[in-house]
């Protein structure tokens, strides 16, 4: 069985964020998101896997993963030229699965979930399609599926009236049927061909379609609460102390916390769960639980908790707690005592900020 990773989406959502980068590629605990997926992929067995890029992003991820060697894995990119829907990311893959059995996963999604057991429950089923299910508190906006007796006979994207709580979680199994399913589709009122679609379209021709229910955690990174919601629970899975880096002048360093090669802690605490990446220093600050902070940042005289800050961001003599926040990469932050006492700004498009009264 091979693997396919949908990554051709812009990521609107993550704006300013994915104007420079590609989503699955964002950092989340020092590591690009699309790992996670890569190493459930290659826990489960399967090593050769095909990423669905864009023309504009496909460099990107060569850079960042190469042709999957590394990883012990093979990865073929596989160029989606327009943004046309899910459907039509596996339309475009259909040379490289080749006629087979294949597992999808959406690039920006993250699971919690041995995906051994899944791949078994398909091989002993007769299912055309294997779809992942998790209850959520917000079914509108999702993909929902409507089991009776252990069967999907019906899913409906992002529903104005939710026919269950069940999601979409964004793993799939399919067989090649999938791809007549998808030669009949027309494109939705969004203007795309939608994978939900696709796997209505075998439940109308009578095909079996499964799903397995979650109860693990599950997280689709879309949007930036998202991200820092990842990064916590993440985070949390951090089971002890790990320092390669320089600890000086009674720095505090608390729980389980990671500090990378050449990192400098200098009169500063650090309260765990919380990661540190290579070449970075922090001088008289105090990091939160739940932060992770990629290399070659600087931070001096400020407050971070629950945040991501992302290689080479400098945050200097922040007089107030940065907390629950997304710092891109090369971002700086700076206070500087000056009168009249203004704020000046160079922000991106789709930029987010607040500040205190």
């Amino acid at each position: 069985m091979k693997a396919l990773i949908l990554c051709a989406g812009k990521g609107t959502r993550l704006r300013p964020l994915t104007l420079t980068n590609a989503k699955p590629l964002i950092p989340i605990a020092n590591k690009p998101t699309i790992m996670y997926s890569i190493e459930k992929i290659k826990e489960s067995g399967i090593s050769d896997i095909g990423i669905v890029v864009s023309p504009e992003n496909i460099e990107a991820f060569q850079r960042v993963l190469g042709d999957g060697s590394s990883l012990d894995i093979k990865i073929t990119y596989i160029i989606q030229e327009k943004p046309q829907g899910l459907a039509h990311a596996v339309k475009v893959a259909k040379d490289f699965l080749n006629n087979e059995d294949f597992l999808m996963f959406l690039g920006d999604n993250l699971v919690h979930f041995d995906l051994k057991s899944f791949i078994k429950k398909f091989e002993q089923s007769e299912y055309e399609s294997y779809i992942l299910l998790t209850p959520v508190e917000n079914p509108w906006d999702f993909g929902i599926a409507l089991i009776e007796d252990s069967k999907v006979v019906k899913v409906v994207e992002k529903p104005k009236v939710p026919p269950s709580n069940l999601a979409i979680v964004g793993v799939y199994i399919f067989t090649p049927l999938i791809f007549e399913a998808i030669d009949h589709l027309s494109p939705s009122w969004r203007g795309e061909y939608e994978i939900t679609d696709a796997i209505q379209w075998l439940i109308d021709n009578s095909k079996n379609v499964g799903a397995h229910i979650i109860e693990g955690w599950w997280k689709d990174t879309g949007k930036p609460e998202d991200l820092i919601e990842a990064n916590r629970k993440i985070l949390s899975e951090l089971k002890e102390m790990q320092i390669e880096g320089e600890i000086r002048e009674d720095s505090l360093i608390q729980g389980n916390v990671v500090i990378g090669k050449n990192t400098k802690i200098i009169n500063s605490i650090i309260r765990g769960p919380a990661i540190v990446g290579d070449n970075t220093t922090i001088s008289n600050s105090y990091i939160g639980p739940y932060t992770s902070i990629g290399d070659g940042v600087y931070i001096s005289s400020s407050e971070i908790e629950h945040s991501i800050i992302l290689n080479d961001a400098n945050i200097l003599n922040i007089p107030i707690r940065i907390e629950s926040s997304v710092i891109g990469e090369n971002a700086n932050i700076i206070s500087i005592e000056r009168k009249p006492h203004s704020i000046k700004l160079i922000l991106g498009d789709y930029s987010h900020i607040q500040i205190p009264k």
